[in-house]
């Protein structure tokens, strides 16, 4: 394999294996715990490889404001994501399917919290690798924000997530959108735990 190919090899596993688990499983918080292990197992060497190799999560001055900005870009998508619910226009024509699962709500409280972490801090950096790392180079832009929107079944703001941690990831580096997605995801399954608004999961 060439040096290239490895780059964007370990830039797509994690996120690939995790989609194809979960066309293959069921939709349960048993498989999903499942499904964390498994891209959690992949993804640290990939991370570490790429770190090593190429930079990407950098530790230096510039640590402070990638973190700001990334936390400050996050908890916007959340108020962005949440905030049109109460809209029924909103609902018919931009979301799509039921959402969630009520297998989450049925599941005990350590699974809730492995569906927590899971989405805060697995799938949210494996799928910056995918989107932001890879698809943004390989694809452009805006085929980036489109391929980022139809993954979700909101996908209004499933395209405006998308542009914004792509605006961020090439103004303030990859760190920053993965810190934005990742407090996102924990805010929003804070806000489930919290709510019940379990549609979202």
């Amino acid at each position: 394999m060439t040096y290239r190919a490895k780059k964007n090899f370990v830039s797509i596993l994690p996120y690939a294996v995790w989609m194809a688990m979960m066309l293959l499983l069921p939709s349960t918080p048993e498989c999903y715990a499942a499904r964390t292990l498994v891209t959690l197992v992949l993804l640290l060497p990939c991370l570490v490889y790429l770190e090593r190799h190429h930079g990407v999560i950098h530790r230096n001055s510039e640590f402070l404001p990638e973190l700001v900005w990334g936390a400050l870009v996050g908890l916007a998508v959340f108020a962005i994501w949440v905030w049109p619910e109460q809209f029924a226009w909103y609902r018919r024509w931009f979301v799509y399917g039921d959402g969630g699962t009520d297998a989450v709500a049925e599941g005990d409280m350590v699974l809730k919290l492995v569906r927590l972490l899971g989405s805060a801090f697995v799938i949210s950096v494996a799928e910056e690798l995918f989107f932001r790392r890879w698809l943004l180079r390989f694809a452009g832009f805006w085929w980036m924000v489109a391929l980022f929107a139809v993954e979700h079944d909101r996908w209004l703001v499933g395209a405006v997530a998308g542009a914004l941690y792509g605006w961020l990831a090439l103004r303030k580096g990859l760190l920053s959108a993965m810190i934005a997605h990742v407090a996102t995801n924990l805010a929003l399954g804070l806000y489930v735990l919290e709510t019940g608004s379990w549609q979202f999961w």
